[in-house]
């Protein structure tokens, strides 16, 4: 008779061992479930991932500034058109100044422009 007891005992051991297995089993198959499910549902609604909204919002906050500082270049050049002292603003980002080359081309064409206006 002893070993009767420890052969149900066995055997219940192995029966909750494969019910273990049996739930662990069950867990992996809805896990995957929900997730095709919702990876279609995601799809279908058109949802942008995290790595195109990121290089959208570096583009989106690189052309504000390009707008900011072509806003003030602006406003300096309507200044110098009507005589009036540009108003005081931050400071916008400005890219680096031309090189001497550059500089001596567009003064040789300001004072062309001029002396061809006084003809």
């Amino acid at each position: 008779m002893t070993q009767t007891p420890n052969r149900l005992m066995d055997e219940f051991a192995k029966l909750m061992n494969d019910a273990a297995g049996a739930a662990q089993g069950v867990k992996r198959e809805v896990e995957t479930a929900v997730r095709g499910q919702m990876e279609r549902f995601l799809g279908d609604m058109d949802v942008v991932q995290r790595e195109e909204f990121e290089a959208v919002r570096e583009m989106a906050v690189k052309a504000r500034e390009e707008n900011d500082a072509l806003r003030h270049k602006v406003e300096a050049l309507e200044a110098q058109l009507t005589g009036a002292a540009p108003k005081a603003k931050k400071p916008a980002a400005r890219k680096p100044a031309a090189s001497k080359a550059t500089a001596a081309k567009t003064a040789s064409k300001s004072k062309s422009a001029k002396t061809a206006g006084k003809a």
